[in-house]
C-alpha cells in the first residue's frame, strides 16, 4: 500500500505540471476561441530567455522581471499583427495562425539566445522526502506549491478584478459582450500577457526538470490529453485533467506496464484521451455545444 501510495502522489504531483501547461491554453481559448498552438514555444521562449539572462550573470529577480516584460510585449505584438486582422475568421484560420507563430517564436528564441542546451538550477533539490514512510519529491511538492499560488491568483484575477468579469463576459457571449462596451483588444491582450505569465513559470518548472532545449517546445503535446479530459473552457477542468493523467499514467505504468512489454507512460494518456472523446466529448468541465435550430 505505501509503495502504491507514493506512485499516486507522484503521478498527482506530476500532473500537477502538466496543467500548468494545459491553463495557458484554457485562458486563451476562452477569450477568442483560439487553440493556441504557440503555447509551447511561448514556454520555451520564456525559459530560455530567462536562463541565458542568468548566464550572463543578470540576478533571478530582474531577470524574471526582464522576462515577465519580454513576454508581454510578445503578448501586444500577438494581439496587433495576429488576432486583430484575423477578427471573425474561420477556427482553422486561427489555429493556422497560431502554428506559424510557434515555428516564428521558436526561430526569434533560436537566433536571440543560440540553440544550446542549458542547465536551470531554481536551488530546489530533487530529492526524497520521508513523510511516515512515504517518500515524496521535494521538486515535485515545490512545483505543486507554485500551481496551486498560480491558480488562486488566476481565480482572483477572474472573479474579483474587472477585466476578469470582462474576460468571463466575452467567454460567455462575444457579441453581447461587445454591444456593453468592452474592448475585444483589451481584453485579447490581457489574456495573452497571463498566458505569457503562465508560459514562463511553466518554463521555469519544466526547464528545471528536462533542461532548457527545444524540446520543451513539445511539451504541449503532454496538455492535450489533459484539456480533453478536463474540458478545453475551464481552469478547474485543467487542474483536474492534469490530475487524472498524471495518477493514471504512472499507475499504468507501473501495475500495466510489465504486461504489456513497458514503456506504456508516453502513450497511455493519449487512449484516455480517446474514451473521453468516445464518452464525454466536452470533458469533465468543458461547455456542451449546443445548436437551436
Amino acid at each position: 500500500m505505501d509503495f502504491f501510495l507514493e506512485v499516486l502522489i507522484g503521478g498527482l504531483l506530476a500532473g500537477v505540471m502538466y496543467s500548468l501547461v494545459a491553463i495557458g491554453f484554457v485562458l486563451i481559448y476562452k477569450a477568442s476561441g483560439v487553440f493556441n498552438f504557440a503555447q509551447g514555444a511561448m514556454v520555451l521562449f520564456a525559459a530560455l530567455t530567462f536562463v541565458s539572462l542568468g548566464e550572463r550573470g543578470v540576478p533571478f529577480w530582474i531577470a524574471f522581471l526582464v522576462t515577465l516584460a519580454t513576454m508581454l510585449l510578445l503578448a501586444l505584438a500577438v494581439e496587433r499583427l495576429v488576432l486583430r486582422p484575423l477578427v471573425n475568421r474561420s477556427p482553422i484560420t486561427l489555429f493556422m495562425a497560431t502554428l506559424g507563430l510557434a515555428y516564428i517564436t521558436e526561430g526569434a528564441a533560436q537566433a536571440l539566445w543560440g540553440a544550446q542546451v542549458h542547465g536551470l538550477d531554481l536551488g530546489i533539490e530533487d530529492v526524497p522526502l520521508d513523510f511516515g514512510g512515504l517518500l515524496i519529491s521535494q521538486f515535485d511538492l515545490f512545483a505543486a506549491g507554485m500551481a496551486a499560488t498560480l491558480v488562486l491568483v488566476l481565480s482572483l484575477l477572474f472573479n474579483k478584478t474587472r477585466i476578469g468579469l470582462s474576460l468571463r463576459a466575452v467567454a460567455d457571449d462575444t457579441l453581447a459582450a461587445q454591444a456593453i462596451g468592452i474592448r475585444l483588444s483589451r481584453v485579447w491582450v490581457a489574456v495573452w500577457a497571463v498566458a505569457g505569465l503562465v508560459a514562463l513559470i511553466t518554463g521555469l518548472l519544466w526547464g528545471a526538470r528536462l533542461g532548457v532545449q527545444f524540446s520543451l517546445s513539445l511539451v504541449v503535446l503532454k496538455a492535450l490529453p489533459v484539456l480533453i479530459v478536463g474540458g478545453f473552457s475551464s481552469v478547474g477542468g485543467a487542474i483536474v485533467g492534469g490530475l487524472i493523467v498524471g495518477a493514471s499514467e504512472k499507475l499504468a505504468e507501473i501495475y500495466a506496464g510489465p504486461l504489456l512489454g513497458g514503456g506504456i507512460e508516453n502513450w497511455f494518456p493519449y487512449v484516455l484521451a480517446m474514451l473521453f472523446l468516445l464518452v464525454r466529448p466536452a470533458g469533465l468541465f468543458g461547455e456542451r455545444a449546443i445548436d437551436r435550430v
